[in-house]
């Protein structure tokens, strides 16, 4: 049985969301734009999701958007704001470490000629407010920051920056894919225009993500074609999964002292296995100690390939990642871990594990003593290659 820590990757499906989902599935499986009872009653689903969401993030219910996944929600904010308020100025800031969403997003624009500023961040990843006021001019469009890092978990100031955005009268984005299961999402409380997340981040499915868009937001549509989502993403709705979606979302964020709760327990389980591979040498913690997502460890470790310790952690039956699910295979370092100014070849050696709902102390413990054997195999050849070593 594997021990899963591969969390801030994707989670598992709840059982109380498949129950939840299962109806639309197989019952309720007309289309929600059709005018006869089948697609009456599958509306009646997708308006009962969208308000059970809208009320965790206090909004409306016309101020929801439902997308195929977070990095669509991400593209429709960056691109379809930018193109929409493009006569007022075509500037965007953003931040180094941003989701590759985000960012190609912007590299996109970029060739379209919109400029982009890039913010540089501290050493454990926190981008300065100040340098958000110190970026913006009177060509600036958009303002894009994360809530959290999915690498590192490195939680940003997003009220300072979204009161800074207000009162310069600017439209701020935040992408909080990561942090939608773990923090407040007050939409008004954040002083957010635009706000991006992902069900299969909350033990949802997959394939099923969303835009909040304040109302009187411009907003220029990325996908043609029907008139759903009030004109502003074209596409017959995931009804099943916008069902699943909102029931996940409830169970994680309808009762704010349970999620608290939860989130002490991750922490507990964070710290524990923290400071169980404290005493393997060449692990460096990376992000913030303590302004961080509760479930979320990550190191660079010195003397391996990040991809050949995952291999070697899948075989001690843990799955754990190097970073982000999404440039998993590339070839180049991450770009979050670059940002923070660590070395191309360190940055290789990235490890990242994100304990869950399920997770265990047992499992924990476990998983460091798998780490600590993993490590110590791996690095055994490059010892005995220096003690071989001709003087």
């Amino acid at each position: 049985m594997s021990i899963y820590l591969d969390h801030a990757a994707t989670t598992p499906l709840r059982a109380e969301v498949l129950e939840a989902m299962l109806p639309y599935l197989t019952e309720y499986h007309g289309n929600p734009s059709s005018l006869h009872a089948d697609g009456r009653r599958a509306r009646q689903g997708l308006d009962e999701a969208r308000e059970t969401i809208v009320a965790i993030l206090g909004a409306k219910p016309r101020e929801l958007v439902f997308t195929a996944s977070g990095s669509e929600a991400d593209n429709l904010a960056v691109k379809g704001v930018a193109w929409a308020v493009s006569a007022r100025g075509r500037h965007i800031i953003t931040t180094s470490i941003e989701h590759k969403a985000v960012l190609n997003a912007c590299a996109i624009l970029e060739r379209s000629g919109f400029e982009v500023t890039y913010l540089p961040v501290t050493g454990d990843g926190r981008v300065d407010p100040d340098d958000v006021a110190a970026a913006i001019t009177e060509r600036t469009g958009l303002v894009s920051v994360m809530y959290a890092n999915n690498e590192i978990g490195t939680i940003q100031p997003i009220r300072e920056i979204g009161a800074i955005c207000r009162s310069r009268g600017l439209l701020f984005h935040v992408d909080a894919v990561q942090a939608g299961g773990f923090l407040p999402l007050d939409v008004d409380s954040l002083g957010v225009d635009l706000m991006s997340l992902a069900a299969h981040k909350v033990y949802g499915p997959k394939g099923v993500g969303a835009l909040f868009v304040r109302q009187g937001t411009p907003l220029l549509p990325q996908i043609q074609g029907g008139a759903q989502e009030r004109q502003r993403r074209a596409g017959t709705e995931n009804v099943a999964g916008i069902v699943g979606f909102a029931r996940a979302m409830e169970l994680a964020q309808g009762d704010p002292a349970a999620r608290d709760a939860e989130n002490e327990r991750l922490r507990a389980l964070r710290d524990r296995l923290l400071g169980a591979v404290s005493r393997i040498p060449g692990l460096t913690p990376t992000g913030h100690p303590s302004e961080r997502l509760p479930h979320n460890a990550s190191w660079l470790v010195d003397g391996v390939e990040g991809g050949d310790l995952i291999a070697a952690l899948d075989l001690e039956g843990v799955a754990a990642s190097t970073g982000s699910a999404c440039t998993t295979g590339s070839a180049e370092p991450s770009h979050v871990l670059l940002a923070l100014g660590i070395s191309p070849e360190r940055a290789h050696g990235a490890l990242r594990l994100t304990a869950g709902r399920g997770t265990t102390e047992a499992e924990i413990n476990q998983a460091a003593a798998a780490l600590e054997r993993a490590v110590t195999r791996m690095r055994e050849p490059t010892a005995a290659a220096r003690t071989q070593a001709p003087a």
